[in-house]
C-alpha cells in the first residue's frame, strides 16, 4: 500500500485536459445569440476555452448589466446543453487513477462556474479530493499552495502561469488551443500530447 503521506496531490483543469464540451459549449453560445439577438462566434469561443466565462463575455465590449444577463443564463441552460453532450478526454479517467493508485490526491481546478463543474464530475462518476471553481491562471497557482500540490495539469497557458505561481511541477497536454511545443516554450516543465501519456510519465515521478 503506498504512503500517502509521500504521495503526491495532483491537480487537473477541467475543460480541454479531463473533459471535452466543445459541442455543448458551441449549442450553448448559439442559444444566448438566438435568446438575446447576437451574433457571438460559438465555434471560436468553443475552440478557446480556458478563461471564466464572464471574463470572455466582457472581452465582446458588453457592460456588466449586460454580462450578468448573459452569463446567467448560459448557467442555467449549462446542465441540459453542455452537460449531457460533454464526453471524457482519452486518458482522463486513467489519468485520475493512477494518482489515486499512488495513494495520492486528485484535485480538479477551473475557470468553470464551480456547480456546473461539479455536474460534470457526477456526470462522469469522478470521486475527486477537492473541486475549486471559478479560478484561472495565477488564482489557480493559491489553490495548488493550499492544497500543498505538487502537479497542476492543464491544456491552456494560463494553467502553466498557475503551476507556476506555485512553484510546481507544470504538465501541458496539447489538447486544446495550444501545441506540444507552444506549452513548452510557455514553461510547462512537461509537454504531453495527451492524458494517454500521463501515467507512464506519472510512474516515473515516484
Amino acid at each position: 500500500m503506498p504512503d500517502s503521506r509521500c504521495a503526491p496531490t495532483v491537480g487537473f483543469d477541467l475543460d480541454m485536459t479531463l473533459i471535452d464540451p466543445r459541442p455543448g459549449m458551441v449549442r450553448a453560445f448559439e442559444a444566448l445569440n438566438e435568446r438575446f439577438e447576437l451574433s457571438l462566434d460559438a465555434e471560436h469561443f468553443a475552440a478557446h476555452l480556458g478563461p471564466p466565462l464572464a471574463d470572455v463575455i466582457r472581452g465582446y465590449g458588453f457592460e456588466e448589466p449586460m454580462v450578468d444577463r448573459l452569463v446567467t443564463y448560459f448557467r442555467e441552460i449549462y446542465p441540459t446543453v453542455v452537460v449531457e453532450a460533454t464526453e471524457p478526454m482519452p486518458g482522463a479517467a486513467q489519468a485520475l487513477d493512477a494518482v489515486r493508485a499512488a495513494g495520492g490526491r486528485t484535485l480538479v481546478i477551473t475557470g468553470k462556474f464551480e456547480p456546473n463543474a461539479g455536474l460534470h464530475l457526477k456526470a462522469l462518476g469522478w470521486g475527486v479530493d477537492r473541486l475549486a471553481g471559478d479560478v484561472f491562471a495565477a488564482a489557480k497557482g493559491e489553490v495548488l499552495r493550499q492544497e500543498s500540490a505538487t502537479i497542476y495539469v492543464g491544456d491552456h497557458l494560463g494553467d502553466v502561469v498557475g503551476a507556476k505561481a506555485a512553484g510546481v511541477i507544470s504538465v501541458g497536454v496539447a489538447t486544446g488551443p495550444y501545441g506540444v511545443e507552444e506549452l513548452a516554450d510557455a514553461g510547462a516543465d512537461v509537454a504531453l500530447r495527451d492524458l494517454t501519456e500521463f501515467p507512464s510519465w506519472f510512474a516515473r515521478q515516484l
